[in-house]
């Protein structure tokens, strides 16, 4: 693995559980080879050490006389000035006939014909095993990933903490606003006389509708809160059904006689530019986007898992040489009143090693990644870092790359937010049901990165983790944003980003059928990464 930077070896230390004294990473990134001396410092490292100390790596880089080994540091070593070692990262319809709004996609089973934006901030990933496809001499680019709060979260739930994230995220995204509006304070334009035009970047604090049917939505920076009128009559009063507490937009408008409030002649969301052009792999390979797997259900369905992973060994799906899992592995244990009544596995370390076993069946040259989910064991409240180490050692059959909940992870030059969707039930609970359902939920995905954020709604269903920041905004545009949990099969594009959201691999429980939820179960949505072309396998 290549770990020719301090950043890099930090994270790769906190994939693996450790944080690190700034020396020791710089002793680590001076070394003749990195990985080997990373190696032997985590083995020089006591048990139970969480913290690898300068000491660790150099008892790990001296030979038994006291003198550097082979792995030891050169003479020099990088800058780490600007590195924190202490705190880094490691529908289709259910009749299976694509959208309206899909990208070019096809549906099929396994019967039917066979026939460069890196993220410079994120960890490679070396590739493992032979080359699939006509092009096997060909080493394929590494894997990276960022946004991944693995390794690097802080908060305490405290008061300051939640100030801090919600402070993170008003600078990030008032920065994307900041060049379309004019924006003054809420304090400056509380002093300014009846009449001045006036605009405003802040997050919905509140939003209430008037005696005589207008809106009223008030906005809140960091200086303090203003009120808004959105009359009826104006064209953008649609608008208002899309709007959800604690998103960050920006309105343009006039004061009143008063000053007391201002009438919103424009409205704007962050929003990903409609110009925006996504990046292709320079080679025809692809991806399986799946999620919800659900192993220990009653309802798992093996066979049609099975299924797919000998689709995998065929010839057939040879250019697929990436699995991207979107959470929930397992069925988990009490996230649902009498859940244990529909459990084939009771106990949660069981059903990880059956997921584990049943892993082994995709070959082994395909590169997997996966982020946890609300039934997964790991915090409930996002953003939600990797599994812990006990976890690790269960699922270390395919060496799969396990990140943190959201994460972006760039495969071919071309970047994939990954975010399990616990947040989609806020969405399609909030919003119209034309505009954001369960039979659609690529809709309610379009809404997500028109406000460049995954979860933007604080309370509800939704557990928000007080972070130093905001984990959860859509900083850059990804080229793909992938998305579960709704077990609902759902894609298309929105300003050139392909959506997906994955369906599942667990038939209708009970507790399911209760809330009316009628999954798509057993898809395999393969992406093509050098045309983003979509191709819907079914295996159930």
């Amino acid at each position: 693995m290549p770990l020719e930077t301090p950043a890099r070896i930090a994270r790769e230390l906190a994939r693996r559980g450790y944080n690190a004294e700034r020396e020791a990473v710089t002793l680590l990134a001076g070394a003749v080879d990195p990985a080997t001396a990373l190696d032997a410092a985590v083995e020089a490292a006591p048990d139970d050490a969480l913290r690898l100390t300068t000491d660790h790596v150099r008892s790990a880089l001296a030979s038994p006389d006291g003198s550097p080994s082979d792995a030891g540091a050169s003479s020099t070593a990088p800058d780490t000035s600007s590195v924190d070692t202490s705190t880094s990262a490691a529908g289709g319809d259910s009749s299976a006939h694509p959208p309206t709004d899909a990208p070019h996609t096809t549906v099929s089973t396994p019967a039917e014909n066979p026939t460069n934006q890196s993220q410079s901030t994120g960890t490679p990933v070396e590739t493992k095993g032979s080359q699939k496809g006509a092009d096997s001499g060909r080493q394929p680019e590494p894997v990276t990933v960022a946004g991944d709060v693995t390794g690097r979260s802080t908060g305490t739930g405290e008061y300051g903490d939640f100030v801090s994230v919600f402070r993170d995220r008003y600078e990030k995204l008032s920065g994307q606003l900041r060049g379309r509006v004019n924006h003054r304070p809420a304090t400056a334009i509380a002093d300014m006389p009846g009449g001045s035009d006036v605009a405003m970047i802040g997050l919905v604090n509140e939003i209430r509708s008037s005696a005589s049917g207008h809106w009223i939505v008030e906005l809140e920076d960091t200086t303090g809160t203003f009120p808004f009128m959105i009359t009826k009559d104006r064209d953008i009063t649609d608008l208002v059904e899309e709007l959800l507490l604690d998103e960050c937009l920006a309105v343009e408008g006039t004061l009143s006689d008063d000053a007391g409030i201002a009438f919103v002649d424009a409205l704007y969301f962050p929003d990903v530019p409609r110009t925006y052009r996504p990046n292709t792999a320079d080679r025809h390979v692809q991806a399986a986007l799946i999620s919800d797997v659900h192993v220990g259900s009653q309802e798992f369905m093996a066979d049609a898992w099975n299924r797919f992973a000998d689709w995998l060994h065929t010839e057939e799906a040879s250019a697929v040489e990436y699995l991207l899992l979107a959470g929930d592995m397992v069925e988990g244990v009490g996230v649902y009143p009498d859940q244990d009544e529909e459990l084939d596995i009771v106990d949660i370390y069981d059903q990880y090693e059956r997921f584990s076993e049943h892993l082994k069946a995709v070959p082994g040259d395909i590169e997997i990644v996966m982020i946890p989910g609300n039934h997964d064991a790991v915090r409930l409240a996002e953003p939600q870092p990797a599994f812990d180490e006990e976890l690790r050692d269960i699922m270390t059959a395919h060496d799969a790359r396990i990140v943190g909940n959201p994460s972006t992870v760039t495969v071919e030059g071309v970047s994939v937010l990954m975010y399990h969707g616990v947040s989609l039930d806020e969405v399609i609970a909030e919003l119209p049901e034309e505009k954001a359902s369960y039979d659609h939920p690529h809709r309610a995905m379009y809404h997500l990165l028109k406000k460049r954020h995954v979860a933007p709604k604080y309370g509800g269903h939704l557990r928000l983790a007080p972070e130093e920041e905001d984990y959860l905004v859509i900083e850059d545009v990804p080229d793909i944003f992938h998305t579960g949990h709704v077990h609902k099969l759902g894609y298309g594009k929105y300003h050139n980003v392909l959506a997906v959201n994955s369906g599942c691999w667990q038939a209708q429980t009970a507790f399911q059928k209760s809330v009316n939820i009628d999954p798509d179960a057993g898809f395999a949505p393969i992406v093509d990464l050098d045309t983003l072309d979509l191709t819907v396998r079914k295996f159930a």
